[in-house]
């Protein structure tokens, strides 16, 4: 799993950006969250943890779930 913070959230399209320590950001989907962790309760700065996933062309977050 890597360590990661809640950057940006886009509601209307159910996505955001979770970045890590050494600022790469990742692109991830409301699909992509593990429950109890829920997309409309984010709205940045919370501490994630989470898989890349590099099936998409460019790697995205999945599995992310609260740290």
């Amino acid at each position: 799993m890597t360590a990661g913070t809640v950057k940006t959230i886009v509601p209307d399209l159910g996505s955001g950006y979770v970045a890590t320590e050494d600022g790469v950001e990742y692109y991830f989907h409301r699909t992509g969250i593990k429950s109890p962790l829920d997309f409309d309760d984010l709205f940045g700065g919370e501490p994630v943890s989470f898989e890349i996933d590099a099936n998409f062309g460019d790697p995205r977050a999945v599995q992310v779930s609260a740290a």
